[in-house]
Order: structure tokens, then C-alpha cells, then sequence
């Protein structure tokens, strides 16, 4: 049975009214992705799951339409491969869309010398080359019809540089970068943009890079956070520890951020 924490009855209007019909959500199948989707289903958005589980992806279909009575098209695909983008677009020429929330991604930790050249070149594939295109392709759909929103996700270790994730760290400072460029770009055509910046979050995301988490923040939250600040702001934190990491970095010079979160991620790499 999918639980979630809930948006209250007003915000879930206000989501459909101002980005229905449909919602593009990339990493879908898992983690924050899954999260929003299971919020946005609530809310009655009609909804396009990506990612490359093609089991989880019809289990979530068949559970929220089951529930909820909307829509829903799946889109088994690897963004990272570079005729994906091709394919998602081409799937959803059809529809209303009137959001697109991109919560692909995967990490590295470690030494950066140690890093597989190949992992970190599908990293940038993902990351930023992938993220380029949809934002692209779909910001321009949105400012024809003078509506939409756009959620990127962005990382609290994208603010400064990060050692033991450098590379990762790099790629979320693109991500968060170009969404508060976009944000001033775009709001004059009606279309909101919004970064989303979590701390450590408890998913399948630790395993992949190579981490162990302590104190770590709940998906749904991380989900009801961002999905509450769309429209609203430009950038979110979600949760209180994203909040406590970044605002007690705030009065270190930038060298000092780097050490500081250097120590950090270095306490919570497996190498």
C-alpha cells in the first residue's frame, strides 16, 4: 500500500489548476520521484512515469490508477542514453503537459582519482546533457502556451565545491545554477521554475553511490517540501536538516564550506 504525507486540499487544486493536465516525472520509479508522483496523482494530475524500471513502473500505474482514477503513461527509457530524450519527447507531443519534474539522477563518492571514467561521463549524461534537453524542450512548450512548471534537482552539495563527491557535486552546481537563471527567464511567460536542493534522503541513492547515511530525511517530505514551494520560490530546501547544513555554512568564507562538507562526505563514503 503506497503512504505518502499528504498536501492539503487547497494546494492539490492549486497544483491542478495551475499545471494540469499532465506531469512529466523522470525517476519515477523510486526515491523523491516516486514521492511526487504519488503527491501529484493525489492532486489528480494525469501522469508520465519515467525511468528505467519497467516492472515498478506498471505496478505504480496500476496502483494509482486503481486509487486515484487518473491517467497515467509509462515510458521505460535510460536518460542517459542520448535518443531517450527523443523518445519522451515524442510520447508526449500528445499531451497537456503542464509540468515537468526531473528527479533522474544517480552519485559517486570517493576519490576522485578513483572514480570510473565511465560512471562519472554517464553522470554528466544524466545530469546536465539530459536535463538540458528536457528543460528545453518543455520550457519552450510552456512559454508557448503561457503556463507550466519545471522542477530540476539540485543538492545542498551543489553550493560549494564537495570532496569525496567532486564530481557530483560539480554536476548539482549546473543543476542548481541554471534553474535560478531559468526562474528569472521564464516567470515573465508564465511558466515557474523551481530548484530543489535536499540534504542526505533515505533511498536507494546511498547504495548506488557508495554511502552510509546517518540522520537522513523521509522522501515524502522531501516531496510535500518541494511541491509546497513550486510557484513560490526559486530555490527549496526541503526539511529541516537541508536548512540546518546550508544556513550554518552560511558564515564560513567559501574555502571553509568546501573543508567543512570535505569532512562531511568523507564520514559517510564507504571507500
Amino acid at each position: 500500500m503506497m503512504m505518502s504525507t499528504h498536501l492539503s486540499p487547497n494546494r492539490q487544486k492549486q497544483l491542478l489548476n495551475r499545471y494540469g493536465l499532465w506531469a512529466v516525472i523522470t525517476g519515477a520509479s523510486s526515491g523523491i520521484g516516486r514521492e511526487i508522483a504519488i503527491q501529484l496523482a493525489e492532486a489528480r494530475l494525469n501522469l508520465v512515469l519515467v525511468a528505467r524500471s519497467h516492472d515498478r513502473l506498471e505496478q505504480m500505474k496500476v496502483d494509482l490508477i486503481t486509487r486515484y482514477g487518473i491517467e497515467i503513461r509509462v515510458i521505460c527509457a535510460d536518460l542517459g542514453q542520448k535518443t531517450a530524450i527523443e523518445i519522451v519527447e515524442e510520447q508526449t507531443n500528445d499531451l497537456n503537459v503542464g509540468l515537468l519534474v526531473a528527479s533522474a539522477g544517480f552519485g559517486t563518492s570517493g576519490l576522485f582519482l578513483d572514480a570510473s571514467l565511465a560512471d562519472e561521463l554517464d553522470m554528466i549524461d544524466l545530469h546536465c546533457r539530459a536535463l538540458l534537453m528536457m528543460s528545453l524542450h518543455f520550457g519552450r512548450r510552456f512559454a508557448q502556451q503561457q503556463r507550466g512548471g519545471i522542477v530540476l534537482m539540485s543538492s545542498i552539495v551543489g553550493f560549494q565545491g564537495t570532496p569525496y563527491a567532486a564530481h557530483y557535486a560539480a554536476t548539482k552546481a549546473y543543476v542548481q545554477t541554471l534553474a535560478e537563471a531559468l526562474a528569472v527567464e521564464l516567470a515573465p511567460l508564465g511558466v515557474d521554475v523551481l530548484a530543489a536542493a535536499p540534504g542526505p534522503t533515505a533511498s536507494l541513492f546511498a547504495s548506488r553511490a557508495g554511502m552510509t547515511m546517518g540522520k537522513t530525511l523521509k522522501p515524502a517530505d522531501v516531496a510535500q517540501s518541494i511541491l509546497a514551494a513550486l510557484g513560490r520560490k526559486s530555490t527549496v530546501l526541503p526539511g529541516f536538516l537541508s536548512k540546518l547544513i546550508v544556513y550554518s555554512l552560511v558564515i564560513l568564507p567559501r574555502w571553509g564550506r568546501v573543508q567543512v562538507m570535505g569532512m562531511v562526505m568523507k564520514g559517510m563514503t564507504k571507500h
